[in-house]
């Protein structure tokens, strides 16, 4: 694989920024790469190959490179480098553990304080997954259910439960990513999303808490049975 080509429209999103760090940038172009599966599960990571990719010397490279690491983005193997870390059920079913049960507690914090404009703001976005769902755009449903799930964490108001749910993000949406294919075509999280929305309005926490969970638990099954069989 082309690493030069394959990261350049990352760093291409934090050009300009000059707030970024040359190691937080080199983080932020990788782990959107991993995120978006354009680095798959098992890819070799060379130090050498992202520093020409992103014009940057290697001591930079390998801060972001070892940070990855301890997020468990990236694998450091002996004598072989760095390697995209695989998507394991096991791992998953503990991230789901945790992150079903506080976006529950999000959901319930958001449904006391949420305004009109984001209530438009949810509304438009399940419009989009419908429109996206239409034109057959699973990349494009998964990225708007990941804003979806995102814009009601941050509603919640709470910068440490959104921190902890931040810091498993990645990890979910790359999972869901890899086994949206083999799922069942998503319409079900529509219907759900619109449930979730309307308890919202109605500023009842507890109904929206419950239907959030519920959500949650119907997708985490589907993707840890996608990849029961794929792992094998």
């Amino acid at each position: 694989m082309e690493i030069t080509a394959t990261l350049t429209p990352f760093a291409q999103q934090l050009e300009g920024l000059d707030q970024y760090r040359l190691p937080l940038r080199a983080y932020h172009t990788v782990r959107l790469a991993i995120r978006d599966l354009v680095l798959p599960p098992g890819q070799a990571i060379l130090e050498r190959e992202i520093s020409e990719a992103l014009e940057m010397s290697r001591t930079p490279v390998r801060e972001a490179l070892v940070r990855l690491e301890t997020e468990g983005m990236l694998t450091l193997v002996p004598r072989r480098g760095f390697i995209v870390a695989p998507i394991e059920a096991d791992d998953l079913r503990e991230i789901y553990a945790i992150i079903g049960t506080l976006d529950g507690l999000a959901i319930e914090l958001a449904a006391e304080r949420s305004e009109e404009e984001l209530l438009v703001q949810l509304d438009s976005i399940i419009d989009s997954q419908e429109e996206a769902l239409r034109s057959g755009d699973l990349k494009k449903w998964s990225s708007l259910d990941d804003e979806f799930h995102d814009r009601i964490v941050r509603c919640a108001g709470n910068q440490r439960l959104t921190g902890i749910i931040d810091s498993y993000a990645d990890q979910s949406y790359r999972a869901r990513l890899y086994t949206i294919a083999e799922r069942p075509v998503p319409k079900r999280s529509i219907i759900e999303h619109r449930a979730i929305l309307a308890a919202m309005r109605a500023n009842d926490g507890k109904a929206a808490r419950m239907l959030m969970e519920s959500h949650r638990s119907r997708a985490q099954k589907e993707i840890l049975e996608v990849l029961s069989r794929t792992n094998k």
